[in-house]
């Protein structure tokens, strides 16, 4: 089978190959295919998935192309993870923002709305490309805002693309260790938007066992998500929320934190990725060994103002394994692929499960995944407070959407506006004036 990824350039592109090289089932990927737009990061990317194949037996080949009808064609699986305007782009998200007074996370808040606005309409040109070019491919979207991508993709391309995060699995992993239940046989109700979720129950062997988790501090403070939130507040809620929430329910705090470090976590990551292509194209000999330690370094360092907030201490071994995102995907195309019945998380049509939704809504949500796609199940339906904040959210999602189909101003500024963490029409104005002045994907949003 032949597996084409888009943004093929992308640090994060080694994870998704190291995946495949350990699936040795038949019927498994046998050709790799990265696209991308910049030459240099598509042969530092290429450098180092030799490296990692130096060892396994038949590994996937890899070929790199900057022609994306040519990626496209053949394909079975596309894995959609491009970054429009690049790291360069997040920095000026997060600092416009933070200089405005409000939070710029590249996935929250106004950060997102500005990387959305610039990310849907070449991720609505792919999925008209794909529509064209390999129709029966399904697509796997990790491209963030993964649910607003997402959404914004289906009227082209239907049920056959299907978004992914490993937050909502990893969180449900995290919970399920602190119990001493095996991951892998627990059912994990889970409901929300992408980065905007909570764990309502964990049940195994019939059993909800989250009543028990929120009952012990000493198995909420083993694991990241009860060292952000705390035992008191998590009790209150009686639910988990996904790490993003913290983002929400420690708005001001954040705020603080982030005003008050001397670089951004995009100024960071565009330092620490610029270092590792640079030293690639000088020492491609080396590239696995660098991929490896930037990475390590980058992970370590993964929403550090937050757990600063809380206190939270290091992130420890369990919250940095492997098997985020990419063995979700793997999982996903297997299931697929071989009609090998799954339960993953996923961003797909809300098809009437959350009642506060309409169907077409993009939710994130407990899926069955088999030859036929992905089938989302029941699920304890959002509290008010929960359907509230996902209610606003999703009006967010779909005016940013909008506003990239139309080029209209006005959305977009409704769009920041809606915002839950945007409280002023005249700061949206003046985000939006910012961003278009700042970022030149934002010229079609031009007076």
């Amino acid at each position: 089978m032949k597996l084409t990824i888009l943004g093929g350039g992308g640090f994060r592109v080694p994870l998704v190959y190291h995946a495949l090289l350990g699936d040795r089932g038949a019927g498994r990927i046998t050709d790799v295919v990265l696209y991308d737009t910049d030459r240099t990061r598509l042969a530092a990317i290429g450098a180092v998935l030799r490296q990692q194949a130096a060892g396994p037996e038949r590994p996937p080949v890899v070929t790199e192309t900057t022609d994306l009808d040519a990626a496209l064609r053949g394909a079975d699986f596309i894995f959609s993870a491009i970054r429009v305007g690049g790291l360069e782009g997040r920095t000026i998200d997060e600092r416009v923002a933070l200089g405005l007074g409000v939070l710029g996370q590249e996935t929250v808040g106004a950060g997102g709305i500005a990387y959305g606005l610039r990310t849907l309409p070449v991720a609505v040109q792919i999925a008209q490309r794909i529509a064209a070019v390999a129709p029966e491919a399904w697509t796997i979207n990790f491209t963030n805002p993964a649910g607003m991508v997402t959404e914004a993709m289906i009227p082209y391309l239907g049920d056959r693309v299907i978004g992914i995060c490993d937050s909502p699995s990893g969180l449900g992993r995290r919970a399920a260790l602190a119990l001493g239940v095996d991951p892998s046989t627990a059912f994990y109700d889970y409901a929300g938007l992408n980065h905007l979720g909570w764990l309502r129950g964990l049940r195994s062997g019939g059993v909800d066992r989250l009543p028990d988790l929120l009952q012990s501090a000493d198995a909420l403070a083993s694991f990241e998500e009860g060292r952000l939130f705390g035992v008191d507040w998590l009790r209150s809620l009686g639910s988990i929320p996904n790490e993003y929430l913290h983002y929400y329910y420690f708005a001001r705090e954040t705020l603080a934190a982030v005003q008050g470090v001397r670089q951004t976590r995009g100024t960071f990551l565009l330092e620490q990725q610029s270092a590792f292509y640079a030293e690639t194209g000088e020492h491609p000999e080396q590239a696995f060994e660098l991929w490896q330690k930037t990475r390590a370094e980058r992970e370590s360092t993964y929403m550090v103002e937050s757990r600063e907030v809380a206190d939270a201490g290091e992130r420890d071994e369990r919250d940095m394994a492997a098997g985020g995102y990419e063995q979700v995907a793997l999982s996903l195309m297997r299931a697929i692929a071989h009609n090998e019945r799954a339960s993953l998380i996923l961003n797909v049509r809300n098809r009437g499960v959350l009642r506060h939704l309409d169907d077409d809504a993009v939710v994130e949500i407990p899926c069955t995944v088999d030859a036929n796609g992905a089938l989302p199940v029941t699920v304890s339906q959002l509290t008010d407070h929960q359907a509230g904040l996902v209610s606003a959210v999703k009006a967010v999602e779909r005016a940013t959407i909008e506003a990239a189909t139309t080029a209209s101003r006005d959305t977009a500024v409704k769009a920041f506006a809606y915002h839950p963490l945007v409280d002023s029409v005249t700061v949206a104005r003046s985000l939006l004036d910012t961003y278009v002045d700042h970022l030149p994907n934002l010229a079609y949003l031009r007076p």
